[in-house]
């Protein structure tokens, strides 16, 4: 039986457990990368640990997120991590040097290389044949000592490409249809690999924006193959002897195939608030628009840029819109720049922005109250944006671009002929802004500069055999962590410094619920389904365990929030019978007796003493994972092994 190209990477790495579908495997790490507002965290992980280097082949730290210093916490953030790289044997990114994922492409994303990622869309990588996934910052801190990442095997899902896009047509439109067709949950436990004839006709800046996209469908990652595109991409950056060839073999075996006709496609919206609320743009011409944003690690790539330069040039975009626009990288500006596009931007009356995440995260350039928000981003999650009550939409370069001359949700084919764009042979090549680490004769002489504002971990306990708690918070589905630790120009600072961050903690379903789990001493959790979708930032573990949560019981969990609970050594458990989650109230006093008994058998009980019921759970751990609760989360159970 054949390898999906998945299956070749993961045998290849593979140092413990068997490709079962549904076990765990542990992987070995070849590159990491981290950003600002995931980084401190990972970095003091890191060095709890104790290791004098790290042991990767490449681990980057990136400043991208946290880039507007309107105190001193973000500027101390920095210089943190800048010295810890130089210390350990990282190189840094510096501010304005690029988005995480962007620069990662162009300058070290490697064919057939496993990465993982403090940043969930790190599958973005896998537009050029990578194993990238997303995790939290404790899994990136133990790879950077050289330990394996654990995962369950994957599914493996193919989506069949033909045929080729139809002019106004994107990259952006093949990633709404995959999640209008599977929805946000379809991908959960699953590696999406993209394939088929249509594939040639797709660059990889276009297949990076799909393998990005992917995270929304909750998958592992997604995965195209390394080809000629590959090789010619990897040329133009100068890096030609970094290609690899990469293919599935033909008899290989998929647990789901999927089709799509690229021709078929026509430009799409998703609506407010969710990335499979999908529409066609043709739908909603009568929505008016307030603000137009172009960037982030979806879609700031040269060519989109120069699609939407193409598209502005000699317009200005309409007097009641306001438009950003954010190139992903310093490479990505300055070739802008050079070849007259940034020109044609700026004259079009957007606003250009500096080579970061910015307005994705809610920093900076919020929308208006009730405002209707057209981004080019990977999320909309309600109030994402630092506007609670804004309508944020998702589209391609072209829906965005054409939608900020009109003033309207417009379908682009509406502006007539396609403007044609000229991608360069070769790209500008500056890597000045990324620095290197001290030698490792040099490294114990460097000092680590830590601000008032980088506080310590925060302390975890082993599990206890009877959890007494009471329930102060009961959400609903798709709880992102979005909703579980708010982002935003206000809270991001504090990334850091988890006490100042609990204050914020589930501000956007009930800004009560930090004082009252502070002052229930223990304290429970209860969700839906897909609890925890969205981020891979850890803190959304890490806050809740400082407020005293001991448990989350839900319907299902997202993948990564689900092993940074374990991380952090909160117990994640399931309901047996989804029905169950309507006997449970917020304020009921809890019970779950038998904690650590019931891990290796995975039956657990939950008695509600204030309705006087026994509800049967669930909760399928590893026995790794099961030590790894018993010693009170990752990093004990790492120094006790």
């Amino acid at each position: 039986m054949g390898l999906t190209i998945a299956e070749k990477i993961i045998k290849n790495h593979l140092v413990e457990g068997e490709m079962i579908r549904g076990t765990e495997i542990a992987l070995r790490i070849d590159q990491t990368l981290t950003q600002d507002a995931t980084g401190t965290m990972a970095y003091i992980e890191f060095e709890a640990i104790g290791l004098p280097r790290v042991k990767t082949e490449l681990s980057v730290a990136y400043i991208d997120h946290n880039t507007l210093q309107s105190g001193f916490e973000n500027a101390d953030d920095h210089l943190y991590i800048q010295s810890v790289a130089k210390k350990y044997g990282i190189r840094f990114s510096r501010p304005g040097n690029g988005i995480c994922h962007q620069v990662h492409l162009e300058r070290f994303g490697i064919p057939g290389k496993t990465l993982i990622g403090s940043d969930s869309h790190t599958p973005t990588g896998g537009g050029i044949g990578m194993l990238a996934m997303g995790a939290g910052g404790m899994d990136v801190a133990v790879a950077m000592g050289g330990g394996a990442y654990y995962i369950t095997m994957p599914k493996m899902y193919k989506v069949n490409l033909t045929g080729k896009l139809s002019p106004w047509v994107s990259a952006k439109d093949v990633s709404l249809e995959i999640l209008r067709i599977l929805s946000v949950k379809g991908g959960v436990g699953a590696i999406i690999e993209w394939g088929g004839e249509g594939i040639k006709t797709l660059s990889v800046p276009e297949r990076a924006t799909i393998t990005n996209m992917g995270t929304e469908l909750g998958a592992t990652t997604s995965i195209f193959p390394s080809d000629e595109i590959t090789r010619e991409f990897l040329k133009a950056q100068g890096r030609e002897a970094d290609y690899v060839p990469l293919e599935s073999d033909a008899d290989a075996v998929y647990d789901r195939i999927i089709d799509i006709d690229l021709s078929s496609l026509r430009p799409m919206l998703a609506c407010p608030h969710s990335p499979d609320n999908i529409k066609s743009a043709s739908e909603l011409s009568e929505i008016k628009v307030d603000q137009v944003c172009v960037g982030s690690c979806t879609n700031s790539s040269l060519r989109d840029m120069l699609r939407v330069a193409a598209i502005l040039k000699g317009k200005k975009i309409a007097d009641s819109v306001s438009m950003s626009v954010s190139p992903g990288s310093k490479q990505v500006l300055s070739m802008l720049a050079d070849c007259g596009a940034l020109s044609d931007i700026l004259a079009s009356g957007a606003r250009v922005l500096e080579c970061a995440c910015g307005p994705c995260i809610g920093m900076g350039f919020s929308p208006n109250s009730a405002g209707v928000s057209l981004r080019t981003f990977n999320r909309n999650f309600e109030g994402r944006s630092g506007t609670r009550d804004a309508g944020v939409y998702l589209v391609s370069p072209e829906v965005a671009a054409a939608s900020a001359l009109t003033g309207y949700i417009t379908d682009p084919s509406e502006l007539g002929d396609y403007p044609e764009i000229e991608m360069p042979e070769a790209f500008k090549v500056d890597d000045s802004a990324v620095l290197m680490p001290a030698s490792a004769e040099n490294a114990a002489n460097i000092p680590i500069i830590r601000g008032p504002n980088i506080k310590e971990f925060p302390e975890t306990e082993p599990l206890p055999d009877k959890i007494s708690a009471k329930l102060t918070l009961k959400v609903g589905d798709n709880i992102t962590t979005d909703h579980i630790m708010p982002a935003g120009a206000k809270i991001l600072p504090y990334r850091s410094n988890i006490p100042h961050l609990s204050k914020f903690c589930f501000a956007v379903c009930d800004e009560s619920f930090p004082e009252r789990a502070k002052a229930a001493g223990n304290t429970v959790i209860v969700g839906g389904s897909n609890y925890g979708q969205g981020s891979s930032r850890e803190h959304a573990a890490l806050v809740p365990l400082y407020l005293g949560v001991r448990a989350v019981v839900a319907k299902s969990f997202a993948r990564i929030h689900a092993a940074n609970l374990i991380n952090a050594g909160i117990l994640p458990l399931t309901f047996v019978n989804a029905d169950d989650y309507d006997k449970v109230e917020q304020d009921d006093e809890l019970v779950i007796e038998n904690a650590k008994g019931s891990l290796e058998t995975g039956k657990f009980e939950l008695y509600d003493v204030t309705k006087n019921i026994r509800i049967p759970l669930a909760g399928d751990f590893s026995s790794r994972q099961c030590g790894m609760l018993l010693a009170g989360g990752l990093l004990p159970y790492t120094k006790d092994n």
